[in-house]
């Protein structure tokens, strides 16, 4: 036998060996496929069945919120408790369900913080279903990999959710997208999303890819070219399979023209996604007057320097501060005689992560010796947080692309001179020019921050004056009322599928 004919041989016994191999894989994969399918099936009729057996006792559709941390105190939870109140108006033959991972607290306490926090009065019960496993979406847990740790978890913590309540409707409004598929496929609800913020975003691929460090990036990636390949791979993965899970939603919202943008080009959904800007109480602020230039005079003889957001890393409140303290080393800051400046940092703590960062931007007071200036409030009342705004001369925010800009909108309702990140939706949707003039600025650095305050601090109460006037007149398309009437008119669709 020649060498060609052995290869020849060898060739077809090869061949024959992966067809071997592969027929009975295929017929493995096969029977597979069958057993997940009839499984899933399985799954499906049970939980409609559950579903059936709560309508048939009930008597009415249920619709219901997916919010892990709705004790919290921030902009998504007055998006949820505006929602529910603008529902429950409309919608008087309809049960509403609050999925929650806060453990420790009554129903009654949390509908008492709404109040509290808010001025947000339901007008019905809402039922509370209690998560046990809201762990597993902390970041904490998975210090490697955190978008796609938190994202399986929300998968299991939905599933929790699901199997404790079959709703009709179904409403993710804190942005855990990967639940979507698991009510829609698996519970068989029709399903709609509020985006806050998009879970991962072209810009976070930018600042990968240009190997920047952020409190998302940390400095060991951003120096080593490999490491930041393998997590451009990562994210461009992670943004395919979270768009995948963003498409099932029937109805998509988001919050500003910012998250929008990112929406269409991650979920790919347009004619199912519009913005819905997110309720500020803007009346509340607008009821008080700002006075004219004496009384501004004489009330701003120690200015504040407010910020107004959550103790989130994303937020920024290190560069606050370090902008703070290069004011105060400007010329002229603080001769004996002029009028004294202070910093006062508002906001709610969601859990241990968020307290010990409390602690250790107290520390870095400390550090740049700013400690007697700077004032830390957490988790207080609406009315507190209202006379601190009313009582401030500027509105302080730091957070990169901010998605919208809750705590924005309010500082410029309550008359703030508001100095806003240049990014996201403060740029794009809140400080814009109205009536042909500023309403208010922007910044992006230590210096830039340092800069506009200065500059701010050194107007004449008449120029602050109307800036400040015409900031309240922008601000009212983000009232309740607005964003009532924008989400009615939104989910719609989805509440017609409801067999009243």
């Amino acid at each position: 036998m020649s060498a060609h004919d052995h290869l020849s041989c060898c060739l077809c016994d090869l061949i024959r060996l992966l067809w071997s191999l592969l027929l009975p894989c295929f017929y493995l994969s096969l029977v597979l496929t069958a057993i997940l399918f009839l499984f899933i099936m399985g799954v499906r009729s049970w939980l409609q069945m559950k579903r059936k057996s709560r309508r048939a006792q009930d008597g009415r559709p249920a619709v219901a919120f997916f919010h892990p941390y709705c004790n919290a105190g921030g902009g998504g939870e007055r998006v949820l408790w505006c929602a529910l109140r603008a529902l429950q108006n409309r919608y008087q033959d309809v049960s509403f369900v609050v999925y929650t991972g806060d453990q420790g607290v009554t129903a009654e306490e949390i509908l008492d913080g709404a109040r509290r926090r808010f001025n947000i009065r339901l007008s019905r019960a809402v039922k509370f279903v209690f998560l046990k496993h809201r762990f597993l979406v902390e970041a904490k847990l998975y210090p490697h990999f955190t978008l796609l740790g938190q994202s399986v978890g929300s998968i299991f913590l939905g599933w929790e959710a699901l199997t404790e309540f079959v709703p009709d409707l179904y409403i993710d409004s804190m942005g855990y997208a990967f639940t979507l598929p698991v009510f829609r496929y698996l519970g068989g609800c029709h399903v709609g999303s509020y985006v806050h913020y998009p879970t991962i975003s072209t810009d976070m691929l930018s600042v990968v890819r240009e190997r920047n460090p952020r409190f998302n990036n940390a400095d060991y990636i951003s120096s080593n070219p490999v490491l930041s390949a393998i997590k451009v791979i990562y994210y461009c993965v992670f943004a395919l399979l979270y768009g995948l899970a963003g498409s099932c939603s029937d109805v998509v919202m988001v919050n500003s023209t910012w998250t929008l943008g990112h929406i269409l080009a991650l979920w790919r959904a347009p004619n199912r996604t519009s913005v819905v800007y997110p309720p500020c109480d803007v009346q509340a602020f607008l009821d008080v007057p700002i006075g004219d230039e004496d009384e501004e005079k004489e009330r701003k003889k120690c200015h504040s320097v407010v910020s107004v957001g959550q103790f989130r890393p994303e937020k920024d409140h290190r560069l606050q501060i370090k902008a703070f303290r290069k004011l105060l080393d400007r010329k002229g800051m603080e001769p004996a005689g002029r009028e004294t400046v202070k910093l006062v940092l508002i906001g709610g703590c969601r859990n241990q992560e968020d307290e010990e960062r409390v602690q250790m931007l107290k520390g870095l007071c400390l550090d740049l010796g700013v400690v007697d200036r700077v004032e830390f409030k957490l988790n207080i009342p609406f009315e507190e947080l209202k006379k601190e705004l009313t009582d401030a001369t500027i509105g302080l925010h730091t957070m990169w692309n901010e998605h919208f800009g809750i705590g924005v909108v309010e500082c410029m309702a309550a008359g703030t001179i508001i100095l806003a990140h240049k990014s996201g939706g403060p740029k794009l949707d809140i400080v814009v020019p109205y009536d042909n003039g500023p309403t208010g600025f922007l910044a992006d650095d230590e210096d830039s921050y340092a800069d506009a305050m200065e500059r701010i601090l050194s107007m004449t109460p008449a120029a602050r004056l109307e800036i400040r006037g015409r900031a309240r007149l922008s601000v009212t398309r983000f009232s309740d009322q607005e964003f009532e009437g924008s989400f009615l008119s939104a989910v719609e669709p989805l509440m017609s599928t409801l067999r009243l």
